[in-house]
């Protein structure tokens, strides 16, 4: 697949960008997002002597009798911003290993800080992705702290520490998925074990005694001793999981600086989808994350 360049027309032209959006999105023809109609649609062609002429590439459903653009129904919908620059911040997110900020953003985009920061999130909702399966093979599972910096003794923090806990599974070899609990519970991580993994799936944590009894209905169950100062017996170790974690808190302590809790899982569903598409190229990252936009919307009160 070709890849995509700063000077590519539809990062630097409306029209370019919005034709690109259609052929993506719409490749055997427009959709209506109002009525799901497939055919019998018409664009709405801008007349130079109206005196309030249609914007460019409105087209109107002839069976519910809506108009719609290539935006409606997506996070770009009601965005002043325009179409090229969403597509270019898009790329920069998904191209980047450790996130960019909004600072940077609104320097690069020439927009405010305000709609940059709103612009990312609405991204990192597109990047979101659900599992087409359930992990499998070997699956390591861990938890990890993020958040304000505490001094005290090592190990987990307490139940009133500012940082916040973040459960991920990583399939060796393959998929991540993570998300914020609000405490690290028996309850808490198993009902994310059982949402994500298959019962055929061989488990690796480390010896937290909350996972000796969830894990009994999976194949099996290997701990790695961390107390003891053991990391790695074998095939038996959570460097994966820990590889993924060093990326996400670089990333936050490096670029982001600041996560509110409110908003970690967003930033949990940009780091996940940037490693589940590690393999593949900026191009088509970027590709998978503009198919997601569809049947999404976030406005700033959300």
């Amino acid at each position: 697949m070709k890849t995509i360049g700063f000077d590519a027309p539809y990062f630097t032209k409306e029209d370019e960008a919005r034709t690109y959006l259609e052929n993506l999105r719409w490749p055997n023809g427009p959709v209506c997002p109002h009525c799901g109609a497939v055919a019998g649609h018409y664009e709405i062609v801008p007349k130079a002597t109206s005196k309030s002429p249609a914007r460019k590439g409105l087209w109107k459903c002839s069976k519910c009798r809506k108009q719609f653009s290539v935006t409606v129904g997506t996070v770009f919908e009601s965005s002043h911003i325009p179409l090229n620059k969403w597509l270019l911040a898009t790329f920069l997110l998904c191209s980047s290993k450790k996130g960019m900020s909004a600072h940077q953003l609104h320097r690069m985009l020439k927009i405010t800080y305000k709609s940059a920061w709103f612009m990312a999130h609405r991204i990192r909702y597109a990047m979101e992705q659900k599992l087409d399966s359930l992990l499998s093979g070997v699956v390591e599972a861990d938890e990890t702290y993020v958040g304000g910096k505490e001094h005290g003794k090592a190990g987990r923090p307490g139940k009133d520490s500012i940082k916040v806990p973040v459960f991920s599974l990583v399939e060796r070899h393959g998929r991540v998925v993570s998300q914020p609990v609000e405490r690290v519970t028996w309850t808490n991580l198993r009902r994310a074990v059982v949402k994500n993994v298959a019962k055929s799936a061989r488990m690796i944590t480390d010896d937290f005694p909350g996972y000796r009894s969830m894990m009994k209905d999976y194949a099996s169950h290997d701990i790695i001793r961390h107390n003891e100062k053991q990391y790695v017996n074998g095939d038996v170790h959570t460097n994966t999981v820990e590889g993924y974690f060093s990326l996400l808190k670089r990333g936050i302590i490096g670029v982001y600086h600041h996560v509110g809790s409110n908003h970690l899982h967003r930033y949990l569903s940009e780091f996940d989808m940037r490693y589940n598409k590690r393999k593949v190229s900026d191009t088509e990252r970027t590709i998978a994350a503009l198919v997601g936009i569809g049947g999404k919307r976030l406005t700033y009160r959300d």
